[in-house]
């Protein structure tokens, strides 16, 4: 079974004030300090922040399902403005998901004016485990989304 899930949020934030951060490990450290009640750490387990750097995704104490787990970033795209992330340890690949795919990007919308925070979940789950598929949630990435245009807002 193949899936994909997708959320759009525009922000008052031009695009590349965005991909400053979206395109480095400032989101890392940004999400665990805006949301700490949704992750708790993301630390780098190798490499600088560029294609083939592993994260490790931990989320706090009492989260369901998931508790950790290790992406690494598969594509960094200057130009396009996207960044994709691949599972490769932990997470939904042990509740039988066989690919589990981040990608986000910032298009720009007004120049220097609004941006669109793109976020989208791509998936495959194997057979006999279709049914955990319902956990799929782009609501962690919504979050972010919304806590980083209105910290970046709010911060000029």
């Amino acid at each position: 079974m193949v899936g994909k899930v997708e959320h759009e949020l525009e922000v008052n934030v031009p695009a590349s004030e965005l991909w400053e951060i979206y395109g480095s490990l400032e989101l890392a450290n940004l999400v665990t300090k805006l949301l700490p009640d949704v992750f708790k750490s993301v630390e780098v387990v190798e490499g600088d922040g560029g294609v083939g750097t592993v994260l490790k995704v931990v989320f706090p104490e009492g989260t369901s399902l998931v508790t950790y787990f290790k992406e690494k970033i598969i594509v960094i795209d200057n130009e396009k403005r996207l960044k994709v992330t691949e599972l490769i340890e932990g997470g939904f690949l042990n509740l039988g998901f066989s690919l589990y795919r981040v990608s986000l990007q910032i298009i720009e919308k007004d120049s220097n004016l609004s941006s669109i925070i793109k976020s989208s979940i791509e998936y495959e789950v194997e057979p006999g485990s279709e049914g955990n598929a319902s956990f799929i949630s782009v609501q962690p990435l919504q979050l972010a989304a919304e806590a980083i245009g209105k910290y970046l807002t709010e911060k000029v």
